[in-house]
This record gives C-alpha cells, structure tokens and sequence, in this order.
C-alpha cells in the first residue's frame, strides 16, 4: 500500500472534467490523491498527472459495478480517506445533442434502459461507494463524504422539462445523502452536496451560455468549502460559491 504522506482524498470519476480539475488541485495542495476511472487501461491524463505529481494513484473503478467497489475498498483496506468525493456521473448517454436536448429523455420518447443505467451511477453508485470506505473515512482526521449533485434536482422552483432521468437522479442522489449525513453525524463524518455550477469542461467548450464557469474556479471554491465542513454544518446542499442552494 502506497503510505499516506498527507491528507487523502479518493475521487471518482477523475479522469476528465470536474473529476480531473479536482485531482490536480488536490494533488497540487500536496495530498495523496486516489484518481479513479473506469477504463480498462489508465487513462492518459492521469497518467500524466501521476508522472507530474507522485502523489497521485489511478486505480480502476466503475461506480455500477458492486464488485469493483468491493475489489477497490480491499485493496485500500487501512488507509485512512480524509475526504471521499463522489463525482462520477452520467448526464446523458450517446451522442451529445446539446443541454436539455436527449430525445432519451424527453417525454414521449425516454429510454428506460438509460435510465437503469444512470440510476446506477448515479445513485447507487454514491452510496455503494460510501458505505464501501467508510471506515476508511471514519479513520482519518477530516472525516468528509461529498457529492457532486446539480440544480437539475431542485424539486422546489419551476424547471424546464425534459431530461427527466438527470433530474430524477440527481433529487434522489440528494435525499440518500441527507439521511447518510443523519447516520454518521454520531462519528463526526460530515457530509455535503454540491453544485458546481455550469462548468465549462471538455463537453461543454465550445457551449457559451450566462453563468458558465470555469474548471479552475469551481472546483477551487468547492474545496474551499469542503476545507471549512464541520459536523454542525453536514448534510447541506452547497453552490461551487459558498451559498446554500434550494432543495
């Protein structure tokens, strides 16, 4: 086992986009970084950020599959987990068509096969992952359980229609956290949503809407608030800028 020179952070889905932006700024601030993905080769940009930073770790997870939580937790077994971010995600599936714009899952026409599959990630995938490590979580200094959710679950405000799987996701990836934030506030392991915000990562570049922000920005104020979560403040639903968002 690679020996923990300081705080860790295990984070999924990090081999692009947000997931990628929170690697490298973990990684920068000196942490050990456990980066996954869920390629069967590692991918090249953490390839290159491992070179870059020895501190940094690939190791191969898909969220939906249960073994492959299993494989990984053994492997870490003992290894103290400061802060565990769930990031991994889907969207939409096949071809990006634009927000808002997935034939699959507008009414009318959804694909329920897609939506077994994004539950899956989406869901289940964040629990499996924190009932998984959370010993590891519990054995550490920070004792943090984060997830990247999106205003797209936000049951409170009028939204426009369509993409109903992302949505249906992403309300009910925030009602699971809320009640694991109300079971493990008695071993002082704080937990925390967050929407980071239109993010202009690769899929999204050559999008030009109001508000877009960039990977640098978002993902640095979210660690800026996950560095401040406390037991007191735990089971919130935090914006990239420091505010509270609507459930």
């Amino acid at each position: 086992m690679t020996p923990v020179t300081a705080e860790t952070v295990l984070i999924t889905g990090s081999n692009s986009g947000i997931g990628l932006e929170f690697a490298k700024q973990y990684a920068a601030k000196g942490w050990t970084v456990i980066a996954t993905h869920r390629r069967e080769q590692t991918p090249e940009t953490l390839q290159a950020l491992a070179e870059q930073y020895k501190n940094v770790r690939p190791e191969r997870l898909d969220v939906s599959n249960l073994a492959d939580v299993d494989a990984l937790a053994a492997r870490l077994k003992g290894m103290p987990i400061d802060v565990l971010i769930n990031n991994a995600g889907i969207a939409e599936i096949g071809e990006f068509r634009g927000i808002g714009n997935n034939v699959d899952q507008a009414f009318g026409t959804l694909n329920y096969e897609h939506f077994e599959t994004m539950m899956a990630v989406n869901v289940r995938g964040p629990i499996k992952v924190a009932e998984a490590f959370y010993e590891n979580v519990k054995a550490s200094q920070q004792k943090k359980i984060i997830a990247i959710s999106s205003a797209s679950g936000i049951v409170s405000t009028p939204q426009r229609g369509g993409m109903y799987w992302y949505g249906m996701n992403k309300a009910a990836l925030n009602k699971l956290m809320v009640t694991l934030a109300a079971d493990v506030k008695k071993d002082g392991v704080s937990v925390a949503m967050f929407h980071p915000g239109g993010v202009r990562v690769e899929k999204f570049a050559e999008l030009d809407f109001p508000g877009m922000v960039e990977p640098k920005d978002s993902i640095g104020g979210m660690i800026k608030v996950i560095d401040g979560l406390t037991v007191e403040t735990t089971g919130r639903f935090w914006s990239h800028t420091g505010g509270t968002m609507p459930w």
